[in-house]
């Protein structure tokens, strides 16, 4: 259920391909046209299909666009994470996995807020739901949509630059394979409220990994291709974390994924959510959205954005 076009069209050939190959005629795929942000055509589906698993993956990422749209940012992974965990509610649904990101984690931009916000609704949601809701927290994707390497790919198929925004910076990076079975075993595995948090390694320079890439195609940096540093985007900090101050860690049954201590959000905090839903739709403007989310996520420090002279 998606709302690219193009992009169900390439998956749904994908995904014929994949069941072709290994003779599996017998499994059905279905491909849906449509947004989270259409409550009334996401409850239908979910009812015609009988969904049993909701896996809520629709979100705005990238940091410095949605730091110029707090709007859509909001209306997006906020109030669409809103839409989508009360539809499963509604039908009963089992299971529902909020995949969240690293930059929730005492955010430094509008985009990490949002995701932050929608871990709160729905931690709050799983206290009193028949639904099992938890969340997946976890760093890039290496070779997903907007990940750094193919940007890096074609910046040294053009004979560069290839651009690094600061020579300090890093990121907690896996693949599409470990992020996908690592939410499926959470999915599966959860019991209602929690957050996992996946073990993503050590941070990796994003100077390294530039470098590697360079490398790999067997040139010399800084020689054949150029690395050039072009300074933190708005709303980006050096590094990221796994866990706010308020979480503690302990194991489950997989060494690769830890659940993080279950926090609880009272009535004020959701209906302070409410209202920044209400604000955006009502097209409040990005200083009010923006102050608003700084009193629900109290640690939500700007970096590099002109929303810093609110935190002062």
């Amino acid at each position: 259920y998606d709302n690219s076009e193009f992009g169900l069209y390439k998956l749904e050939q994908e995904l014929l391909g994949q069941l072709q190959q290994a003779e599996a005629s017998e499994t059905e795929i279905v491909v849906l046209l449509g947004s989270i942000l259409n409550p009334g055509h996401l409850l239908n589906v979910i009812n015609t299909f009988s969904v049993g698993t909701v896996y809520h993956a629709a979100a705005y990422k990238h940091v410095p666009l949605v730091e110029h749209n707090p709007t859509e940012g909001v209306r997006n992974n906020v109030w669409g994470t809103r839409v989508c965990a009360e539809a499963a509610m509604r039908h009963s649904v089992r299971n529902f996995v909020l995949v969240s990101t690293d930059k929730a984690v005492n955010p430094s931009n509008v985009m990490g807020a949002s995701k932050r916000i929608a871990e709160m609704y729905v931690a709050n949601q799983a206290e009193s739901s028949n639904t099992q809701l938890i969340t997946t927290r976890f760093g890039n994707v290496l070779g997903s949509n907007g990940s750094v390497v193919p940007i890096f790919k074609e910046q040294i198929a053009k004979g560069g630059p290839v651009t690094v925004t600061h020579p300090e910076i890093t990121r907690f990076f896996m693949t599409i394979t470990e992020a996908c079975q690592l939410v499926l075993e959470a999915g599966a595995t959860g019991t209602g409220g929690e957050i996992y948090v996946f073990d993503m390694g050590a941070p990796v320079k994003i100077k390294d990994l530039a470098i590697s890439m360079i490398r790999l195609s067997g040139l010399v940096e800084n020689q054949d291709i150029k690395i050039e540093y072009s300074g933190l985007r708005p709303g980006e900090k050096l590094y990221e974390e796994l866990l706010t101050d308020n979480e503690n860690l302990k194991p489950s049954h997989n060494e690769l994924i830890y659940i993080a201590q279950k926090e609880s959000f009272g009535k004020e905090k959701i209906q302070q959510i409410e209202q920044l839903i209400s604000e955006a739709e009502f097209g409040k403007s990005n200083e009010i959205l923006v102050k608003q989310m700084k009193n629900i996520v109290p640690e939500f420090k700007s970096m590099n954005s002109s929303y810093e002279e609110m935190d002062s």
